[in-house]
């Protein structure tokens, strides 16, 4: 790192920001501003699963291209959003947050009126592009609007909006797709951001750092780009190519390769696209990894919630999304108020205590069997949720806030970043461990229930089936077999399950720990501090 480079960061500077005119610049209509442009980038994280099967109906679709229209967009999301957070950095917040929101709407809409296949997963990928412009910029514009004694507050208001689209996608899909078509999940997306560009057009302020970046890392976009597209394409496809599998050790490796590279070339650059002189912040990289570990139990728990809902319990994705509200209810209930905890506390007890209740939460799913009702269910959900949203307000907080004003919008694609890789590392990893536990004890479990022994060949898409709670009952199966097949099926899949949230309690465990290393920005007073609220 030149020395240039290390007196740059080593002080917060206030940002350059236009002058309010009335309502412009008001730190709550900001918020409100980009609240909206969030909510459709966490909405459509979850709500297009459950329209993939109507739309793989509709324009005949295989299931690799079904698996495209999801994974396309994630990758677009998790490999842009640093470099998001730069353009945001170099050009303004506003304008990148602007920018954002009218291409998410119209990619949006576009998406609504594609009648192949390829047209849906070419504007999902845009989408992705245009929500990693939105996120980081929606970050940057709450951290160089709000005081510091209000920020905690903001992004608690943030985490929650994050955190209720989110779990709400399964809920707004479905009575989309049940009611209208699968069309209107995507059409719903317009009219939000129309609505966020006239607010952003009419409210948003701009703001640039005095000594924001005047140049471009292109070589470290290039490998920080090729490293993450190598982790998560390596990560999404784990499942099926397995982890010894040669595609997935050699995309691995290139990941490891470009990330070497990467830190190297950044290292010796004059003006770093990640400058590395941030995680000199203790605080600052646990919160990454806190940020990191939260989602690989969040998101990969989540992942085996909706399958033991639907195809355990047999619910269909509207009443699954229906039982998941404690969760989503705890989320936003908890987010403010941890924003107003750390505000007077700092975030280091609430972080540490919010993930040892999000461990307790993730034993007690672990416990849930086959017969398991809605009340038992409903106090594990609410716990995992009264859990989480503190996590996510506090490490976002950790991040932004530690990191110096002209790094604002790459630390806000860090955290967004963190994220993405946690989620998909742990939708990875739980696959892994289920998968393996299904091989080991569905045999046993098929001979110990006197069923009869399956065809050479069959083993594997019975494994395949049961991995998602699916009982893999041929047609023409007498109802006494088919019932002892569902319930061996059922039975193993909950147990796989188990093991997988008890794998995500240990590290829930360890992020408690983690967060242990947490504590208040530094920088944070170099933001908003003269904004009247």
């Amino acid at each position: 790192m030149t020395s240039s480079t290390a007196v740059a960061d080593s002080a917060p500077e206030p940002p350059i920001t236009e002058a309010p005119r009335g309502l412009r610049g008001h730190p709550w209509l900001t918020l409100l501003t980009v609240a909206l442009g969030v909510t459709m980038v966490a909405l459509d994280g979850t709500i297009v699963a459950i329209a993939n099967p109507a739309i793989q109906k509709d324009l005949g679709a295989s299931l690799a291209d079904v698996q495209w229209i999801t994974n396309g967009y994630l990758l677009a999301l998790a490999v842009a959003l640093i470099t998001a957070g730069k353009l945001g950095d170099r050009f303004g917040h506003r304008q990148t947050f602007l920018i954002g929101v009218i291409g998410f709407a119209i990619s949006s809409a576009a998406i609504g009126f594609s009648g192949e296949v390829s047209l849906v997963v070419v504007f999902r990928v845009l989408q992705g592009l245009c929500g990693a412009l939105l996120m980081p910029a929606a970050l940057g514009l709450l951290r160089a609007t709000f005081p510091a004694e209000k920020l905690n507050m903001a992004i608690g208001i943030w985490g929650a909006v994050i955190g209720a689209s989110t779990a709400a996608g399964p809920i707004v899909g479905g009575l989309l797709v049940e009611h209208v078509n699968w069309q209107s999940v995507f059409f719903i997306n317009a009219p939000v951001g129309v609505l966020a560009l006239v607010l952003g057009l009419l409210l948003l302020v701009d703001h640039r750092a005095e000594k924001a970046p005047r140049s471009f890392d292109l070589p470290g976009i290039v490998l920080l780009s090729g490293a993450m597209f190598c982790l998560i394409w390596a990560l999404i496809n784990a499942a099926d190519w397995h982890w010894t599998d040669q595609r997935t050790v050699l995309f691995l490796g290139l990941s490891v390769v470009c990330f070497v590279a990467f830190v190297f070339w950044e290292s010796r650059t004059r003006e770093p696209l990640l400058p590395l002189s941030m995680f000199r912040s203790v605080a600052l990289s646990a919160g990454t990894v806190l940020m990191v570990l939260m989602a690989f139990g969040f998101m990969g728990g989540l992942f085996f919630v909706t399958f033991y809902l639907q195809n355990v319990h047999g619910l269909s994705p509207v009443d699954s999304g229906l039982r998941l509200l404690p969760l989503t209810a705890m989320m936003i209930v908890a987010s403010p108020l941890a924003g107003a905890l750390i505000t007077k506390f700092g975030p280091r007890m609430p972080l540490v205590t919010s993930m040892v209740i999000t461990a307790v939460s993730m034993f007690g799913l672990s416990r849930l069997d086959v017969n398991s009702g809605g009340l038992e269910m409903s106090i594990w959900f609410a716990l995992l949720g009264l859990g989480l949203g503190p996590v996510m307000v506090g490490a976002t907080e950790v991040i932004v806030g530690n990191a110096p004003i002209q790094h604002a919008g790459v630390a806000g694609g860090l955290q967004q970043a963190a994220m993405q890789v946690g989620g998909s590392l742990g939708t990875a990893v739980l696959g892994a461990v289920m998968a393996g536990r299904v091989d080991n004890t569905l045999p046993q479990k098929w001979a110990d229930a006197g069923l009869p022994p399956m065809p050479e060949g069959a083993e594997s898409k019975a494994s395949d089936a049961v991995e998602v709670g699916i009982a893999p009952v041929a047609k023409g199966t007498p109802p006494e077999i088919a019932g002892k097949i569902t319930a061996v099926a059922h039975d193993t899949f909950v147990s796989g399950m188990g093991l997988a949230f008890t794998l995500a309690a240990v590290v829930s465990v360890v992020a408690a720990l983690v967060a242990s290393f947490t504590k208040r920005g530094e920088n944070a007073e170099a933001a908003g501090g003269s904004v009247h609220i």
